[in-house]
């Protein structure tokens, strides 16, 4: 079918999609990419994004964001960037959507503990899991595992921040999972991937750094006025003084999150579209042979990108509290993983078969996908109910 959609010459057009792993009937009725974008909001993974630590621990507070919030907000604002540059909107959406999937629970303090613990079976990539999820670990259809995405979709989920195999990297030296789906399917990880995938990976960025300060402000770790020491957020917090004087607290902080994401957005549709000129790019395999991303903020903005994340990471990432939680996180995965390990009888009947069958290696692999999909509410009942000693013993 052709799709009347506009797209620009640079963009990826849904007719000329590479198509997918397993042969599919397309849809009469939508595109490969919007095909992709609903098998993401089918997803048992995309529904446990919902109990996932983005920063704070997802039961703490019903306002804080988690990794679905957060993977709503990077797709709002992707669709925006894309309809701006002509880019294909549902592309871009099903990998702000899905770029999270492989994350564990208790955000990266989660991660870390899964890939120390994997480190003797070939570590654990949040990344290389997505891909994994997409390709192997859902199981909805009869015909194939996973979801089958198109080409594009998985090229630009395991490409979103760059080559993979550049700056001397081989192949052997990639994570697990995208060694083994090489083995399959040629996803080009020497090149930078599709305009609509740099755009995803920068809409990330723009929504975290925005509303990890609004949940910050909202939990009392830091406030406004210390974010005006900060060169762009001390400027709106000064606009937006000028413009009303005296107002509540709470409307400057949402005045200062909406403003922060225009200018970042605008900032960066700008230099694309200079680069886009610069490049002379005409196609979308243009970008993707191009020696250097497209989608990047300017030197300025990227400046003050900068300066934000590295207050964050200092005041709010390391801050007491939440060390503490992610703390008893890390002991809450390691010790589970242990115990796994060690009795892969107590893994439920759908994960102990292929767990008691394999070697040592397959072992921690499967407990491995079984743990990375728990949500940080799962993970911590897991934990008591097997570590408790006044837990009932049924």
């Amino acid at each position: 079918m052709t799709h009347a959609v506009y797209h620009a010459p640079y963009a990826c057009h849904p007719d000329a999609s590479r198509g997918r792993q397993h042969d599919e009937h397309e849809s009469k009725t939508r595109t490969p990419y919007q095909r992709d974008r609903d098998r993401i909001l089918h997803c048992g993974a995309f529904r446990r994004l919902k109990h996932k630590t983005q920063v704070f621990v997802a039961h703490v507070g019903d306002y804080y964001r988690t990794r679905l919030t957060h993977s709503l907000e990077v797709a709002q604002i992707g669709r925006s960037i894309a309809r701006e540059l002509g880019l294909d909107e549902e592309l871009t959406e099903t990998l702000s959507l899905a770029h999270d999937l492989g994350h564990t629970a208790f955000g990266h303090a989660g991660e870390d503990a899964l890939d120390a613990a994997m480190q003797p079976f070939g570590g654990f990539d949040h990344n290389a899991q997505t891909l994994r999820i997409v390709t192997k670990l859902e199981k909805r259809y009869i015909q194939f595992d996973g979801l089958n995405m198109s080409w594009e979709t998985l090229e630009g989920l395991v490409k979103h921040n760059g080559p993979l195999l550049s700056d001397g990297t081989a192949l052997d030296g990639l994570p697990f999972a995208l060694r083994e789906h090489a083995a399959e399917q040629d996803l080009q990880l020497d090149s930078w991937p599709s305009l609509e995938a740099q755009v995803a990976a920068l809409s990330d960025d723009i929504a975290y750094n925005n509303h990890d300060i609004d949940d910050s402000i909202r939990a009392g770790l830091i406030t406004l006025d210390d974010l005006r020491a900060l060169p762009l957020t001390g400027d709106i917090l000064a606009d937006i003084d000028k413009a009303h004087g005296k107002i509540d607290e709470k409307l400057v902080r949402h005045e200062l999150v909406r403003e922060m994401i225009s200018l970042m957005i605008a900032d960066l549709v700008g230099v694309v579209r200079d680069g886009l000129s610069r490049h002379k790019i005409e196609t979308a395999d243009d970008v993707r042979g191009l020696d250097q991303a497209l989608a990047v903020f300017s030197p300025e903005m990227e400046a003050k990108h900068k300066e934000i994340k590295a207050f964050l990471y200092n005041r709010v990432y390391r801050h007491h509290t939440v060390n503490g939680s992610m703390s008893k996180a890390r002991r809450i995965m390691r010790d589970l993983f242990d115990l796994y390990l060690a009795e892969p009888e107590v893994l439920p009947e759908d994960w102990r078969g292929a767990a008691l069958a394999g070697d040592e290696t397959v072992k921690a692999r499967i407990i491995c996908d079984y743990m990375a999909g728990m949500t940080d509410r799962f993970a911590m009942e897991e934990h008591r109910r097997l570590f408790d000693i006044s837990e009932t013993m049924i």
